[in-house]
């Protein structure tokens, strides 16, 4: 092992107190502190070449999009369109 292999340097990870209770909760439960938790996420991380996982956002998801779409047809062909005065409405 290189000498350089062998130092470890600190790494300050900001997230919520809840969040950070969960993961211990969940890493405990696999035998892993947090600490070893991250340091596997970052060597499996650069054996990828990126995140070890898909990240994807919902909104884009095949059946919203579908919901999206059924809706605006619905408003294109003016169907259950009902009025309404918005709440915030100072005019």
């Amino acid at each position: 092992m290189l000498d350089t292999e062998k130092k470890k340097v600190s790494i300050s990870v900001k997230t919520s107190p809840a969040d950070k209770e969960q993961a211990a909760e969940i890493f405990d439960g696999l035998g892993l502190n947090l600490s070893t938790a991250i340091n596997i996420f970052i060597k499996k991380s650069i054996a990828e070449g990126g995140l070890p996982f898909e990240v994807k956002d919902p909104f884009y998801s095949e059946t919203n999009q579908a919901e999206l779409n059924r809706r605006f047809k619905k408003i294109t062909n003016h169907q259950d369109l009902h009025s309404h005065q918005l709440l915030d409405n100072r005019d």
